[in-house]
């Protein structure tokens, strides 16, 4: 729906009956996960043990929710965090087999314009209460995306008096009201203004406000977001119509225009450096009227605009890891960084676990080796300002691509690279994921290992190896074997063999996260090279490792958290 984050939207089924359900509005918003609670839904995007505390989890992020399941059961699960009507993001009410669509909150963030949408994927007329609606086939209150409405308590009223038939007459372009069936008469005591110019509320008037302003600035003058108020007073200018702020592409990473911003509510674009902020004014918004005051530039355009197609956006970076393969264990900043990417880079592999994605998105696949390319890559996309994303499995700081990323940009002296919004998000690395499976094996100090000499030579390996053992840590084998190195396991266990009994556990966690994931706890004595392919991870457990078999089958793995005293 226009204006609305539909690629965050959550559609929540408590069955597996949903799903199909589900799986249709999936096809009309692609980017909208779907939430299925644990046990009883498979397929779902992503899992979820307690219907109740995800939807208040979503509802507090500001997540429109579509909800396959009665709509008393919405309600009740949200009563105790329901905040004031212009605050809430839409949710809606959905029957399992899709017979049914129910907007329940959000009428003023478009909850209806999202039930009738749904309702039309779906087949079924959506069940719309909302007077104002039924009568004039629009929220007044809810203008569309471009327009702001000025005084949300005043706006009640005024439409309760047209709802009680008084005429009204509009000032101003309101093109989306042209097929209202709203009585107007010229001398109508109601009057809906559209315009930029501040005016004090009024019973009479119901003021809408287009986002057709923006304002260039001076990133080196202090306290922006309060001169950028200052300014549009003076020039009796509402904030609301504030669309834009302008700045330099030099001052790209600078926090104080940002903050400035967010202050303001409004986007951020930058314009090349080299002329004034009324030249840059100008350029932005041609044929816009432009005011100068106090070293900024308000430029007042006929009509609302698309903020983000003036200048250029600051682009961004994010080094993502997936963690270990099962969807339910990535973050969900790492899922709401690939819902905004309009470019992923990574090996293969990893990217199309990431996926799905949108047709607009571009995919830059490479061989798995290509870390410096790839890095240099993402940074020259990023510097145009797209918004890209280097995907990494497990955790990317953990043998992936953060670190090449910032070697990167460290090698680099291009100021357009280090400008670019720079960002790494974590991900369940293979050890916590094995580890969480076998039970607690890194619950003491432990060490990381990765046992690939492509980068390092292996007597540094065998030296880092013999000292980590020898101080009783648990070690985690990364990268522990392959069929071009087919002897390093084995040498590496003949050096923990000096300082470990041989009734040391050891947990191989095989694909944990993915389909076909296998689990096998052994001892030091049994574990040969041949168990272990590149896809193991390797747990070896310290001197104070323990292993019991659990009544229910289980067997359980723990390294205590104290420590034997000694002598």
């Amino acid at each position: 729906m226009a204006g609305m984050n539909t690629q965050a939207m959550a559609i929540v089924v408590l069955g597996q009956g949903s799903l199909a359900t589900a799986r249709r509005l999936q096809q009309r918003y692609p980017q909208a996960r779907i939430h299925g609670l644990s046990g009883r839904v498979e397929g779902a995007d992503h899992l979820y043990a307690s219907f109740g505390d995800t939807l208040r989890a979503l509802y507090r992020a500001g997540v429109p929710i579509i909800a396959l399941c009665a709509a008393g059961i919405v309600i009740r699960s949200l009563a105790a965090v329901l905040d004031e009507k212009g605050s809430e993001p839409p949710v809606l009410a959905v029957a399992e087999d899709g017979s049914a669509v129910v907007p329940l909150l959000g009428g003023l963030s478009g909850v209806n314009g999202l039930a009738r949408e749904l309702g039309e994927a779906l087949g079924v007329a959506a069940a719309i209460t909302t007077s104002g609606e039924l009568r004039f086939g629009t929220c007044l209150l809810n203008p569309p995306p471009g327009y702001a409405l000025a005084d949300l308590e005043q706006g009640k009223r005024f439409v309760s008096d047209l709802l009680a038939g008084e005429p009204l007459r509009i000032e101003g372009a309101a093109p989306w009201l042209a097929q209202a069936p709203l009585t107007q008469a010229d001398d109508a005591r109601l009057t809906l203004r559209v315009g930029c110019t501040a005016r004090p509320a009024s019973r009479d008037e119901l003021l809408i406000h287009p986002r057709s302003v923006l304002v260039a600035v001076d990133e080196t003058q202090p306290e922006l977001a309060r001169r950028v108020r200052e300014a549009l007073a003076a020039a009796n200018i509402a904030q609301a119509s504030l669309a834009c702020l302008l700045a330099s592409e030099p001052a790209m990473a600078e926090p104080a225009v940002h903050a400035a911003a967010r202050e303001l509510g409004v986007i951020l674009r930058f314009a090349p450096a080299g002329v004034s902020v009324s030249e840059r004014a100008q350029q932005a918004l041609a044929g816009a009227q432009v005011i100068e005051q106090d070293g900024l530039a308000i430029a007042v355009a006929a009509a609302p605009f698309d903020a983000q197609q003036i200048g250029r956006g600051r682009g961004r970076l994010a080094v993502i890891g997936l963690g270990p393969g099962a969807a339910e264990l990535m973050v969900p900043a790492v899922k709401a960084e690939l819902a905004r990417a309009e470019d992923v880079l990574g090996y293969e592999t990893y990217v199309r676990m990431a996926g799905p994605f949108r047709d607009d998105q571009v995919l830059h696949c490479t061989d798995n080796r290509e870390e410096m390319q790839r890095a240099r890559h993402a940074f020259a996309l990023a510097a145009q300002g797209r918004s890209v994303v280097v995907v990494s499995s497990g955790d990317p700081g953990v043998f992936a691509m953060a670190a090449a990323v910032l070697e990167a940009l460290h090698e680099s002296d291009d100021p357009a690279w280090h400008r670019v919004d720079l960002q790494i998000l974590p991900g369940v690395s293979a050890s916590l994921a094995t580890a969480a499976q076998a039970g607690a094996p890194l619950g003491h100090d432990f060490c990381v290992l990765s046992l690939s000499d492509n980068l390092k030579p292996w007597s540094i390996i065998e030296t880092r190896l013999d000292l980590a053992a020898q101080a009783d840590l648990v070690l985690a084998f990364y990268n522990p074997i392959s069929k071009a190195r087919p002897w390093q396991l084995g040498q590496a266990l003949d050096v923990v063999r000096r300082h470990r009994d041989g009734r040391t556990p050891v947990v191989l966690g095989r694909d944990i996260g993915r389909p076909g994931q296998t689990l096998k706890v052994v001892t030091l004595a049994e574990l040969l090279p041949e168990m272990v392919d590149m896809r193991t991870m390797v747990l070896v457990g310290s001197s104070t490792t323990c292993v019991f078999q659990h009544p229910g089958g289980v067997q359980w793995v723990y390294t205590p958290r104290w420590y034997p005293p000694h002598g």
